[in-house]
């Protein structure tokens, strides 16, 4: 893969192209994490919940077993502190599904806020930037074939503009049909330029 282009201005700005888009990425992918940071800190008030449930629903139960070891009263006073326990308990699950709920929320706008202009660059920067790897790299391979400015001329006989090709030959064509060397060489380097390739004598 030939990633840049052999001609300087060209080359610039493939380079400040990249280095602006992998900058821009990375901002985002920043921005992503921020969010999800700043959202996961509200996770903080599920944790204080799950540590209070915890914390109360162990108290009553140690209560509720001390107290049931009392003769006579301890199996009926021991109930409405299983009861407070169970209490506990809820509260330590609501804690632990804030977390939970808090967390997916966190993801979700993190993956969100990066994900599509994370593709929006990459569909704008990166496949210009491989489509013209291919190019330059199929360029490259063809021009150092026998038959390589030949089929370089005829490309550019095909695809570049009428007035480039005048520039060239009034009759580029027909120049190409018998063999003109001289121009067949000028349409190459026409090609290979728009490829980004220099030709080598």
């Amino acid at each position: 893969m030939k990633p840049y282009s052999d001609f300087g201005p060209r080359r610039t700005r493939q380079i400040i192209g990249d280095v602006l888009a992998l900058a821009a990425i990375t901002a985002w992918i920043w921005l992503g994490v921020a969010v999800f940071q700043l959202v996961m800190n509200l996770s903080a008030f599920g944790v204080q919940m799950e540590d209070a449930g915890a914390g109360f629903k162990e108290t009553m139960i140690e209560v509720g077993e001390n107290l049931g070891g009392v003769p006579l009263i301890g199996g009926g006073i021991r109930i409405p502190f299983d009861g407070a326990s169970e209490a506990g308990a809820a509260l330590e699950a609501a804690g632990q599904s804030q977390q939970e709920a808090v967390a997916q929320l966190a993801t979700g706008l993190g993956i969100g806020i990066a994900a599509l202009p994370i593709i929006t660059i990459l569909v704008l920067w990166l496949v210009p930037r491989l489509r013209f790897a291919r190019k330059a790299s199929r360029a490259k391979a063809i021009a150092q074939v026998e038959a390589g400015v030949d089929l370089l001329a005829l490309r550019a006989l095909a695809t570049q503009k009428i007035s480039a090709l005048s520039a060239v030959s009034p009759d580029a064509m027909a120049a190409w049909r018998r063999g003109d060397e001289p121009v067949m060489r000028s349409l190459a380097q026409l090609e290979l330029k728009a490829s980004g390739v220099r030709m080598r004598d």
